[in-house]
């Protein structure tokens, strides 16, 4: 088994490759590697020249987009009716009321909570139907924004598979984030062996996987999450209402066929608060929950 790490989408990512042949995984690992620097630098919101900052300079005018693109922002439109409006990617602008990530002391200073009247007014530049969206033109009202973090990560992996796949038939394992995907079993028909993160002890494995095909995708509060007046307020927020999610579990990890169907149904399973696992049941699907 070979092995190489490295950072993208700020993000922990590895691949493992199961093959004797160094010149072979080398090219395996710069394949995985140029994918997801190029998925980072085209959708990233925080990058000048991505497509998705280049949305946000054409400032209400239309703007005309690549077929990948499109097919992202299809995928978007998708899931949004799908979910009731749960699931929205113009609602990136609401985490600036919400302070979750690295630069948040998380569960160790008490913060205020954003006033009602604050969230009142940045949801009014949320809203997918308040985007014109017809392929391959995107118009943005002025003032709002859309965010591909959502679906990106998981989407560089299935892509990184794919390009994988053209280049070696050995097995292979991807995994940006904590997000997977494997080619298919190891040698010999054994499976990989793949832990789900402890929600108790972040870092520690709390439960291990026989992972024969298909992909894995986590959502959850584990890292990023308030503590305020003695309450815990995870980072799923809900489009509709501004706050974050109430009742959600920990986290849900979800097996599905590729990266970006197990990536969705984890978030729109977390956006369903306690009612999470029922929805997960109708979706035919593997999953587990932690509370």
């Amino acid at each position: 088994m070979q092995r190489t790490t490295f950072r993208a989408m700020a993000s922990p990512c590895e691949v493992l490759l199961e093959s004797g042949d160094v010149a072979e995984a080398r090219r395996v690992f710069a394949i995985a590697g140029d994918e997801a620097r190029r998925v980072e630098k085209k959708f990233s919101r925080y990058l000048k020249e991505s497509v998705v900052s280049r949305i946000h300079a054409a400032r209400g005018r239309p703007f005309e987009v690549d077929p990948e693109t499109a097919d992202l922002l299809d995928f978007a439109g998708q899931a949004f009716h799908l979910s009731g409006g749960a699931f929205d990617i113009t609602s990136g602008v609401l985490r600036r009321l919400w302070p979750f990530g690295s630069h948040a002391v998380e569960g160790r200073v008490p913060r205020q909570l954003p006033s009602s009247a604050a969230i009142t007014a940045m949801r009014e530049r949320v809203g997918w139907p308040r985007v014109t969206w017809q392929r391959p033109h995107i118009t943005l009202p002025e003032g709002m924004e859309i965010d591909l973090g959502g679906i990106a990560k998981e989407y560089a992996v299935d892509r990184a598979l794919g390009l994988i796949g053209a280049e070696s038939a050995a097995p292979v394992l991807v995994n940006f984030g904590g997000d997977l995907r494997v080619s298919g079993p190891r040698r010999g028909g054994a499976p990989w062996r793949v832990a789900i993160e402890s929600v108790e002890a972040p870092n520690a494995p709390d439960q291990l996987l026989a992972l024969q095909r298909g992909a894995l995708a986590t959502s959850g509060d584990t890292h990023r999450f308030l503590e305020i007046s003695g309450r815990r307020y995870g980072h799923i927020l809900d489009p509709r209402s501004g706050w974050p999610v109430e009742g959600a579990p920990r986290s849900v990890t979800v097996l599905a066929p590729t990266c970006i169907e197990a990536g969705i149904l984890a978030t729109l399973a977390m956006l369903q608060g306690p009612a999470a696992e029922e929805f997960l049941r109708t979706q035919e699907t593997s999953f587990w929950c932690r509370r």
